[in-house]
């Protein structure tokens, strides 16, 4: 959710009754310190931070949380074991995202609160291996003693009580949140993604670190040089530095990098964050109640 979940969408999550989570991976210090603050003066709710543990500039992000009074941080992109006890000492709750039994299993050695199971059809934060989430989260819950939410592909109230069914015991959705008015992404970028149909995205960059992309000039050119065979030093170059911050939030359609889901090709048109949570909760409720053959239809 880099460039796509500011203190707006995650603050408007909260006060639905959902967790928000700031995306901190696309923010300087000092604009995630303004973006934690805005966040706690719209809510009086928990919020995450959700932290990259490859950041530059990732102890100042960490003395920030742990300052400002974050409750809970969800980390990613790196080992937990780095930063996890140092949060925990401050009272924070910490959350690791991981893609296969392997990482998840490291992540609980870490001392983890939880973890976050993505699977390949995830924006970001993809594994190697391509390992759904159907396959995914009922492995990770059968190996961990820690809670498992489940992450990729889910975007209503049948795949979260899907989720439950695997074993999970909460759920993470970040590309259905990106169409809607609170989120930080361009305008152009939201349209995209309502206009995306199945097919739309693919898993690129393995050599890199994996992630889903809409397809644009940009993506057909990473496909190609994958093809090719190039490097990874090459495929680096031709990512270059703001790529993602040229599509998602500067709304370069053709050369930005598009970061999304499979869901996206369910996704019809902006809904506001607090319907979604609203809508998640009520269809899950009838659901649960017996009304296993009413069909919901995305908006």
């Amino acid at each position: 959710m880099i460039w796509c979940s500011g203190w707006e969408l995650a603050s408007t999550v909260s006060n639905a009754g959902g967790l928000g989570i700031l995306g901190a991976g696309s923010m300087y210090p000092e604009v995630l310190r303004e973006q934690i603050k805005k966040c706690q003066a719209a809510t009086d709710r928990p919020f995450a931070v959700n932290i990259p543990l490859l950041y530059p500039s990732i102890e100042e992000h960490i003395a920030s949380v742990i300052e400002l009074g974050v409750p809970i941080v969800f980390t990613s992109a790196g080992n937990p074991a780095t930063w996890t006890e140092r949060l925990q000492s401050h009272g924070i709750k910490v959350v690791h995202v991981v893609s296969s039994v392997k990482f998840a299993l490291k992540a609980e050695s870490a001392g983890v609160d939880a973890v976050v199971a993505e699977g390949f059809e995830a924006g970001g934060h993809n594994g190697r291996e391509e390992t759904t989430t159907l396959c995914l989260v009922p492995a990770v819950a059968d190996a961990l003693k820690v809670p498992v939410i489940a992450a990729g592909g889910i975007g209503d109230a049948r795949s979260t009580l899907a989720a439950f069914a695997l074993g999970a015991e909460g759920v993470q959705l970040g590309s259905r949140f990106v169409a809607t008015p609170e989120s930080s992404a361009h305008q152009a970028f939201k349209d995209r993604v309502v206009d995306a149909g199945e097919g739309s995205t693919r898993l690129s960059l393995k050599a890199l670190t994996p992630v889903r992309l809409l397809d644009n000039s940009f993506a057909r050119q990473v496909a190609a040089a994958e093809a090719a065979g190039e490097s990874p030093e090459a495929l680096q170059a031709l990512l270059g530095r703001g790529r993602a911050k040229k599509g998602m939030f500067e709304g370069d359609m053709e050369a930005g990098e598009l970061e999304i889901g499979q869901v996206s090709g369910q996704i019809r048109q902006l809904v506001p964050a607090a319907e979604i949570v609203q809508e998640l909760v009520r269809e899950y409720e009838l659901l649960t109640q017996g009304m296993a053959d009413q069909r919901f239809h995305w908006k």
